[in-house]
């Protein structure tokens, strides 16, 4: 994974509250087994019409949203089931980030595994968020060792986040790594034991 202490990027709005992993990334696409090749896919029944003709009104289909890196979205985001390939479609798109006032406990958590950013802002900052996000396209700079998010008309808000995630993501770790750099001492333990 990539790892990164600041973000500054353009960011999106979706006003929807209650986005499932369903809406998010569609069952017909889960054939795949790689990380990669979802991005196409999310959001598909709201980017496409019939036939796979793009929806000019949806979001991520605007021009002025074209290269977004944060998602700005509603509560409840990622509820319904447990598909990890809700937050791979958001990666592969583009997504380093995504703001709600809540999400779904397994979303976030597959989240924060597979390198994105999940801020829980209060619901009057996401509000206030989502207003300017609406009149016009917005950058946000995201600094994750300060948790905070500030853009250069004023706004600053904290998250919170633990201490274990935080170094996880700035350091572009999975818990695979972690796991990887104890590689002496398992050695060391394996050949000790005879195993």
């Amino acid at each position: 994974m990539t790892g990164f202490q600041e973000l500054g990027g353009k960011a999106v709005v979706l006003d929807r509250a209650n986005v499932d992993t369903d809406q998010i990334i569609p069952k017909q696409f889960l054939k795949r087994i790689e990380k990669t090749g979802f991005g196409k896919f999310l959001f598909y029944d709201w980017r496409y019409k019939a036939e796979g003709v793009p929806n000019e009104e949806f979001v991520l289909n605007k021009p002025e949203n074209q290269g977004a890196t944060i998602l700005i979205a509603n509560e409840n985001f990622g509820c319904g089931s447990s598909r990890e390939h809700a937050p791979w479609a958001l990666l592969d798109y583009g997504f380093k980030a995504v703001i709600a006032p809540s999400f779904a406990d397994i979303f976030k958590q597959n989240c924060l595994k597979n390198g994105i950013l999940p801020i829980v802002l209060q619901e009057e900052e996401v509000k206030l968020l989502i207003a300017k996000g609406k009149e016009k396209a917005m950058i946000l700079h995201i600094d994750l060792v300060e948790q905070k998010v500030t853009n250069h008309e004023g706004f600053k808000a904290t998250f919170p986040i633990s201490d274990y995630w935080k170094t996880m993501l700035v350091n572009g770790w999975d818990e695979i790594e972690i796991t990887l750099q104890l590689d002496d001492k398992i050695s060391a333990y394996e050949q000790a034991n005879n195993l």
